[in-house]
């Protein structure tokens, strides 16, 4: 086996690795969000506009998470379209 297909190997093996752990901590952050809303949704004691505070947080974690995904996708993408074209 030559180096670019070593490295090939090592580069998809990583990026399977990313994907199944960020999936793994995408459901867990979703379950986290979902059991934070019903919690405050029968806390009466806390103020009125908790629920545009939370659906705000869950939003911009949300996005966060989605633009990290995006950008960790093309950038391993990149590099594999370095090491095709040798």
């Amino acid at each position: 086996m030559d180096q670019q297909t070593i490295i090939r190997e090592m580069i998809e093996f990583n990026k399977s690795v990313l994907d199944n752990m960020f999936n793994a901590i995408s459901t867990i952050q979703d379950q986290s969000a979902k059991m934070f809303t019903a919690f405050v949704d029968k806390a009466n004691w806390l103020p009125d506009p908790r629920e545009k505070a939370i659906n705000d947080w869950v939003a911009a974690y949300k996005e966060g998470r989605d633009d990290f995904k995006t950008a960790t996708d093309e950038k391993y993408e990149k590099v594999a379209d370095y090491f095709r074209a040798r």
